[in-house]
């Protein structure tokens, strides 16, 4: 892994369409107790998903193929206006994955919060808005890039992605 002698954190940030990945489900996730490296996730519980799911606006968002590309394709220049440099980037039908290096003084949420603001000012010049006017879940996951295993692991997984 190239580091920029404290210049830049790479962060590796996630988030996800909106309905896909409810508290509660099968699938893992996170909320504010559940949210450092190496703790668990939240455990299945079956009452608290069926209570998301009834909190929800709208039926889940999923991304189309044409969606996943057109992410893809934006996200480098994206990354360009906020003044970072992406390593690599992944569109799933319910979740986007970005590796990049961000100044020091900026927290990967930070750029987190303006990549979803970008992209989603691009989908709707693109496409309709979904049903309840949001393409994302309202939270996501923001992780430094600590040691060189970690961002190797990062990496392949998003590579491993990419639509």
């Amino acid at each position: 892994m190239q580091r920029l002698s404290g210049v830049k954190t790479t962060w590796h940030i996630t988030w996800g369409t909106y309905g896909t990945r409810l508290h509660g489900g099968e699938r893992p996730t996170v909320d504010r107790a559940h949210n450092q490296r190496g703790e668990p996730f939240m455990e299945y519980d079956p009452e608290l998903e069926e209570r998301k799911r009834r909190q929800m606006k709208s039926p889940p968002v999923h991304l189309t193929r044409e969606q996943q590309a057109f992410m893809q394709t934006l996200i480098p220049d994206l990354c360009k206006h906020g003044g970072w440099d992406l390593r690599i980037c992944a569109a799933d039908h319910d979740h986007v994955h970005v590796l990049l290096d961000i100044d020091t003084r900026i927290h990967g949420e930070r750029a987190r919060r303006l990549l979803k603001r970008w992209l989603t000012q691009a989908m709707n010049e693109k496409w309709p808005r979904p049903a309840n006017g949001t393409w994302w879940a309202e939270e996501g996951s923001n992780r430094p890039v600590k040691d060189e295993s970690y961002f190797n692991s990062a990496y392949r997984y998003i590579e491993k992605q990419r639509a």
